[in-house]
């Protein structure tokens, strides 16, 4: 296992197995993907893992044991620039054998490369610019105070809505991106709690799934592993469920 500066090209990784693996479709649409110039990485066995500087975060995809080995030679060799990793499900016991993994959270990458069944309240989907901006910042902190992102955003490239009878909004969702491939990736779709049960936040998704599809030929998202309606309603819209991934931050290195 060796540190590049480079990442390998996907096929390269592929030729390793990970086609096969968890982790195969993070590794195809997202940071991954371009191979940017600068980007440290590490590669061995079964795995690949690379590294987010800024944040700190490293990424790890493939099979649990190779990818804990690989963090764990990232923060061997870069002890104060790995702060916290994302990686298959089952990296964190691994790693908790030699590292201290704090906040451990377990999400889904999930992904579809089809249109989904149409849904009656799609037409009242409509999109929003930055002149909404604050109320949709008001809107998000009300009904979804963790949502993953804001307006303002510079990975946000779309913005929608649902509005009720008498104008104000009742949901509303963002088309973002993948940090470093600028895949679409789905984010911050929130419904008024009043508002619930309606189908709301599924009209904004199936809007949302439609128009990715339609303009980029797919359309990720993250899920939380224990939202058991939002799993119901991915798998509905034909969302593939097949990267359990797990995120956490690292200290005692």
């Amino acid at each position: 296992m060796q540190a590049t500066t480079l990442l390998p090209r996907t096929t390269d990784l592929f030729t390793q197995g990970l086609e096969s693996q968890s982790g195969s479709a993070l590794l195809r649409f997202g940071a991954a993907r371009p191979r940017p110039a600068g980007r440290i990485s590490w590669s061995g066995e079964g795995a690949v893992a690379w590294l987010d500087e800024p944040r700190g975060h490293l990424w790890s995809v493939g099979e649990p044991t190779a990818a804990a080995g690989l963090v764990l030679r990232a923060t061997h060799r870069l002890p104060d620039a790995v702060r916290e990793f994302t990686a298959p499900r089952g990296t964190e016991t691994l790693l908790g054998r030699h590292l201290a993994v704090t906040d451990p959270i377990a999400w889904d990458f999930r992904w579809t490369l089809a249109e989904p069944p149409a849904h009656p309240a799609e037409e009242r989907v409509v999109p929003l610019d930055e002149t909404h901006h604050d109320e949709l910042l008001a809107f998000l902190t009300e009904h979804s105070p963790a949502h993953s992102t804001g307006p303002g955003s510079a990975d946000v490239s779309l913005w929608t809505g649902i509005r009720g009878t008498d104008g104000r909004l009742v949901a509303c969702g963002a088309l973002s991106s993948l940090r470093d491939s600028g895949a679409p990736l789905m984010a911050s779709v929130a419904t008024d709690a009043a508002q619930r049960g309606q189908g709301l936040g599924a009209a904004l998704t199936s809007w949302l799934t439609r128009y990715a599809v339609r303009r980029y030929g797919f359309c990720t998202l993250w899920q939380l592993a224990d939202n058991t309606p939002a799993d119901r309603l991915y798998t509905r819209l034909g969302y593939r469920d097949e990267d359990p991934c797990v995120a956490g931050r690292l200290s005692g290195h």
